[in-house]
Order: structure tokens, then sequence, then C-alpha cells
């Protein structure tokens, strides 16, 4: 009340309710519209916007793993490669498709940002799978009595089909980062129900890769056997040409954080400067080590981190991760596989279908892991998420080493009836069930559930 005792309205009480308001419209984690301002929290973001996301990773990833399931079958069967060939081509094209994606979130945390850069990515991966058409429509076009016998044909055939290939791994391991992550940053952490709905967010994710995953396991590689390579690998780049659709389809929507340079580099600086300073003593307090004020982080694009009292994570390096044991699933589970009995009657299951137990298996649990475990371990914890990442990934990593376990009990087992039959160097299958592959895939999908997921929740919500 003034003098003429008339009531006015009090300053800090409009600063209050217009921080009201900003909290209510706007994001609280600096992400903008594609327009380059604020991102309302009413119009753009949630699982409007990442739901887009997800449907691109299915489409790429059901691309690539109908290329990645049937590789080996193609390389033995069509190119004629041996097993030491293909294990070596097999191996050294995972290693480029793991790399990739190193490559595009350098590009995207450093200069472009994560939506740019998976559209370039993308280019190359129709581009990719585009050339892998092309070498198949050569192939097939050749009499298949006639062209192995002819030296250049069978040389330019190959050249081609790498080039696709490696065009491929590149173009899909440069995008998946960028796809994956940016979905999650539809999700304000700054905002208790959305950092609740980017925890399933992965989950769910996951489960739609999977699903991908089923539908080339099953029908595409079915597809490729029977009718040919030219229509699976055909159908395999229509799903990425539907991905890149859906991706663009949400711009308007999506929100953007702005690049806030590689973590890469910031750990490399962090590393270099504590190697520096190795001969000093830290401060009892630590609230005397050197940092920003306030809450928000002196990089721009990126959220400050809380402070840890160790650095135990460098005994990490030692560690055997979950994706040594995925990895054998696309190589020697199959090559063990291809000479076991596939027979169940008439009918033959391909030794590459068979990784669909895996996918079954994610499938299966992560709706269990969501609505049932996740309460239970809420209980117990009172954690939001249930349980930490790091302990979900350690939980992975053991049925990651019981998938191991398994697989080494059925080669033992099928290494000595072959050994008992007399069929040693021979080119005949040994006489046990490929079913006998069941456990060590379904343990390796369960292991999947917690491990990589896990894995993927540690990353994008402790290294941004």
């Amino acid at each position: 009340m003034d003098s003429t005792g008339q009531l006015y309205r009090s300053p800090l009480l409009e600063e209050d309710n217009f921080l009201l308001e900003n909290t209510l419209e706007w994001t609280g984690d600096g992400s903008v519209c594609i327009r380059g301002h604020p991102a309302s929290k009413k119009h753009t973001g949630k699982w409007k916007a990442s739901s887009l996301t997800i449907v691109c990773s299915f489409c790429s990833y059901l691309a690539i793993s109908s290329i990645s399931k049937n590789l080996v079958s193609y390389l033995t069967k069509v190119l004629h490669e041996t097993n030491v060939v293909v294990a070596r081509n097999v191996s050294a094209w995972q290693g480029t498709s793991f790399l990739s994606p190193l490559v595009g979130a350098f590009i995207a945390d450093s200069y472009l940002g994560k939506y740019w850069t998976a559209l370039i990515f993308f280019t190359i991966f129709i581009i990719g799978m585009m050339v892998l058409v092309l070498s198949t429509s050569l192939l097939i076009s050749i009499d298949p009595q006639v062209w192995p016998a002819w030296t250049d044909t069978v040389s330019s055939q190959h050249i081609i089909f790498f080039l696709g290939l490696y065009m491929v791994a590149i173009g899909y391991g440069g995008q998946y980062p960028c796809v994956t992550s940016f979905g999650a940053d539809q999700f304000d952490d700054t905002d208790e129900e959305e950092r609740t709905q980017k925890s399933s967010f992965f989950n769910w994710n996951h489960f739609t890769l999977n699903a991908g995953a089923l539908i080339s396991g099953t029908i595409i590689v079915w597809i490729q056997d029977h009718e040919g390579w030219l229509w699976g690998f055909t159908i395999a780049a229509l799903f990425v040409a539907l991905g890149l659709g859906s991706f663009l389809l949400g711009s308007s929507v999506y929100r953007f954080q702005k690049p806030g340079g590689s973590p890469l580099a910031r750990m490399c600086q962090v590393i270099v400067a504590a190697t520096c300073n190795f001969d000093k003593d830290l401060p009892c307090d630590c609230s005397l080590l050197y940092e920003i004020p306030g809450q928000g982080s002196g990089i721009e694009g990126s959220r400050k981190l809380e402070h840890t009292t160790g650095l135990e994570f460098f005994d990490k390096a030692a560690i055997v991760t979950s994706a040594d044991s995925l990895a054998q699933m696309f190589s020697t589970f199959i090559e063990q596989g291809m000479v076991m009995e596939k027979h169940i009657g008439s009918f033959e299951i391909p030794a590459a279908s068979f990784q669909s137990v895996d996918v079954i298996a994610v499938l299966a649990l992560v709706p269990v892991y969501e609505r049932v475990l996740v309460p239970v371990f809420r209980k117990f914890t009172g954690m939001a998420n249930g349980i930490t990442p790091l302990q979900r990934m350690g939980i992975g990593l053991f049925f990651s080493t019981l998938s191991m376990v398994s697989a080494a009990m059925v080669e033992s087992n099928r290494l000595r009836m072959v050994q008992d039959k007399g069929l040693v160097n021979q080119n005949v299958a040994a006489p046990m069930s490929i079913l006998w592959q069941g456990p060590q895939y379904f343990l390796l999908g369960a292991g999947e559930v917690f491990s990589i997921i896990g894995l993927n929740e540690f990353f994008l919500q402790g290294i941004t």
C-alpha cells in the first residue's frame, strides 16, 4: 500500500509469476526449436517427437540386421569364401560399424548437431544400400555356372559389393547414436515427469529395434534364401528410405540441443590437466576446487556434472564388455548353427534365422522389466528408475557370461559327436539339433535387455 492508501503489485511477485510462466511454457534444459527459438513444452518434444525417431530406428535397424544376420551365408554361398575369410570379413565389417558411431557422435557434438549429422549419414546409408542392390543385379545377370571362372567379373563384383557394404556400415553407424540420443533429447531433464518418460524411452526404443530384428531375421532372411538377394536388399533399401522419411516428418516438433563439443575431447583435456597437476595436493574441502558458479554449465549445450570423489572408472578399460558376447551372435554362432542339424521334420531352419530367439527374448523381457521389475526394484531402492544404469549393466553382463558358458557347452558336445561319428573334415552337419543353440541366444537376449539399454541410458545421462 502506498502513501495514498492504494494497493500496488510487488515487483517481486511479478518476477515470480513471470518465472513460473516461463517454467510451464518453455523447456528448462536450453533446447530450441528448429527455428532457433526456445522450445515450447506444449508444442515440441515428448512422445509425439520421440516416437518418430523410434520409427526411424526401427526401419534402419531392420535394414542393417537383414544384412548382418545373413552376411555369413552370402559370403559363403554366393561369393564362395572360406570360413576363415568369412569370419575375418564379418569381423572387419562389424568393427567398422562399431567405430563409425564415434565419428558420427564427434561431428554431432562438436559441429553440426545430432539432427544434421543424422541426415548426412542417412544419405550415405541409402547410397550404400543402392550399391548393394546394384552389385546383386550384376551378379544375377551372369550365369551362376559361369561367373566364378571370370576373374575380372568376380573381382569387380567383389569391389562393388564391399564398397556398398562398408558404406552401409559407416552410414548406419554414424546416424545411430545421433538418432537415438536425439530421441532422448525430446524429454526435458529438468522436468520430473519427462525425466521418467525418458527412462521409458530407452526401453521402448530398444524394444522396437528388436521388433525390426525379428522381422529381418525371419521374413527378410527367408526372402533372401528363397526369392533371391536382390529382393532382400531392395526391401531393406526401401525401409531405410522409410526411416529417413519418418525422421524428417517430425522436424517441426523436435527439440534441438546446441552442439557443446565432444565429450571425448573434454575427457582428454581432463586427463592432461590432471597429469600436469599430479604433484599438487587436493584440498580437503571439494568446494575449494575450481567450478563455474550457479547451476549452469560453462560449456554451451551441456549440463553440469555432479562432483565425484574417485577415478575408479579407469579400471574399466580391462573389462570384457557385453558387446564382445553380442559380436559372437553374428559370426561364430551362425557358423556353429550351419554345421548342426537344422531340420525339424521336413522344415529347415536357416542358421541366421535362429538369431530370432535372441530378439524374442528381448521383446518378451523389455515389457516385463518396464512393468514388473522396475516397480519391484523401486520399492526396495526408492529410485524412480528402480536401479542405476551401472547396476543394470552388471546384471546384463552376468546373463552374457551365462550365454557364453552355454555356447561353449554346446560346441564341446558338437565336437565330441563329430569325432565319435568320424565326421572330422567332412562337409556334413553334426547329428545335433540346432535347437540346442536356443539357451545361448535366449540368455544373450536377457543380457541385452539389461546391459545394452543400461549402457545407452548411462551414456546419455552421464556424458551430456
